[in-house]
Parts: C-alpha cells; sequence; structure tokens
C-alpha cells in the first residue's frame, strides 16, 4: 500500500537532523553522495515524497502512538540514487502520517 493522506515531513528533521553533520549516527555524509546538502533541504523533501508515492509501505510495528511503517526503495538524488529505507508514523492521535527518518538500506 502506498502512504497516503497528510504527509508531515518537519523541516527540521531535514535542515537539523539528516542535513547536519552528527557525532552518532550521521547521515549528512551518506545523503551528500546524492549531492543533498544545507543548501537544497527542499530536494531532498522531495525525493522522499517522490520515493513514498512509488514505492509500498509495509508495517514494521503498532504501539500506543500509532503504525509504524517502513517504504524501501531508492532516493534519487542530485548526482546519485540511493538504496534506503524510510520510517513512517501513522499517529494514533491524528491519524498523519509523520516521516521519523531515513537510513541507507543493507
Amino acid at each position: 500500500m502506498k502512504l497516503q493522506g497528510n504527509i508531515i515531513i518537519p523541516e527540521a528533521k531535514l535542515t537539523q537532523y539528516l542535513l547536519i553533520h552528527r557525532e552518532y549516527d550521521d547521515k549528512s555524509k551518506f545523503l551528500a553522495q546524492a549531492g543533498f546538502s544545507q543548501n537544497n533541504p527542499n530536494q531532498l523533501k522531495q525525493a522522499i515524497l517522490t520515493l513514498i508515492s512509488t514505492h509500498d509501505a509495509v508495517v514494521d510495528r503498532k504501539d500506543k502512538y500509532g503504525t509504524f511503517y517502513q517504504v524501501e526503495g531508492n532516493l534519487i538524488g542530485i548526482n546519485r540514487i540511493l538504496a534506503v529505507v524510510t520510517v513512517w508514523l501513522k499517529r494514533a492521535e491524528d491519524g498523519n502520517i509523520q516521516f521519523i527518518t531515513l537510513k541507507p538500506k543493507k
């Protein structure tokens, strides 16, 4: 199934987490391989939205916060394609679908 409805990708998740260097669990170097940086967070957002519109979501688990999904596929970058897994939460409180994180597919 495709994730549909009110899709939320917080700007801070992109600019203050994924696209900045972190000592632990850094994803910025991985994303930089495809041309994503602090200078173009909207391009990363669009690539994530394209990914979920073209790949099926699989239920990962459920808890009091809602249902967690994973969407695996190719994130189309500016100069390279990256194999990724994205994690989403369909919130129990309002049914909105929120982006949680992205990681390289192993």
